[in-house]
């Protein structure tokens, strides 16, 4: 077990909150005591969402920012309206997503937009609130979502799976700086958070997914057992079969095996029996 730093007194900034598990953070982080900074696009989700928090922890607790974090400046301006109001945070949540022309189809242009929000918005927003973390003293948290197709990388979206895969290999370098450059270092810790099938956004929920508080539950106990690799299942793949997938992927390339060999009609039965 480490110090928890979900408890009240502490601040959350959650970007993507709109929706999801991202709102979904938000409003259980409020119900600890928490005060809470969220961002997304501008429009009557986020608006509902700040409306619940002002609810649950008061308006003098809650900062709700409309940010296109495909901007440049998003990040700058995130960093210096939270810490104006609220000064140190505590958790810094990289939830903010985009799947648009994510496929080979998918233009240059919505490749790059796709990257500025899924990375280059991640990245700047912990780059900027990382020094005021370790200068506090306190036990803070940057937690960046991933994605199972960033590991396992399924073909069909490409674009996405590369920026998931960028997402894990910023956060584990994150946490290797975080644990071997001094003191205060050890009490700011990073996270990767990846979802398992999860019903999000307005989509009807489906037999088998989890619900985004499901995800947020189980994110909070593992943060606060210490863990950095939060990979969730849901009601159809449990952590044993995301296990499998995850060795069988790696082992395309120590067995010499053709790239997405799961996926490949000459290892589809084993592949089939190794991983389900």
């Amino acid at each position: 077990m480490v110090e928890p730093v979900f408890i009240e007194g502490n601040t959350a900034v959650v970007t993507g909150a709109a929706l999801g598990i991202g709102r979904a953070t938000a409003i259980e982080l409020a119900k600890r005591g928490m005060s809470l900074a969220i961002t997304d696009l501008p429009g009557d989700d986020l608006a509902q969402v700040e409306q619940e928090l002002v609810a649950i922890c008061g308006a003098d607790k809650t900062l709700s920012l409309h940010l296109d974090l495909s901007e440049s400046d998003a990040a700058s301006v995130l960093h210096a309206t939270v810490t104006e109001k609220f000064g140190s945070v505590n958790v810094l949540m990289n939830n903010a997503v985009s799947r648009e022309g994510r496929t080979f189809d998918g233009t240059t242009e919505q490749w790059k937009k796709l990257f500025d929000i899924n990375v280059w918005a991640l990245v700047d927003a912990s780059r900027r609130f990382m020094p005021a973390m370790l200068a506090s003293g306190e036990r803070c948290a940057i937690i960046n979502v991933g994605s199972k197709q960033g590991i396992t990388n399924p073909p069909g979206t490409p674009a996405y799976n590369m920026a998931k895969a960028a997402v894990k290999i910023f956060t584990e370098q994150l946490e290797h700086e975080l644990r071997n450059s001094g003191t205060n270092h050890s009490r700011v810790t990073s996270h990767l958070l990846v979802p398992g099938w999860t019903t999000t956004g307005k989509n009807p929920h489906k037999q088998g997914a989890w619900m985004p508080g499901q995800v947020v539950n189980t994110m909070i106990d593992a943060i606060d057992s210490g863990s950095f690799y939060i990979v969730c299942p849901d009601d159809e793949v449990t952590n044993d079969m995301d296990n499998r997938r995850i060795i069988w992927g790696a082992q395309d390339i120590t067995h010499d095996r053709p790239p997405l060999s799961r996926w490949h009609s000459a290892f589809k039965e084993e592949a089939g029996k190794a991983c389900s």
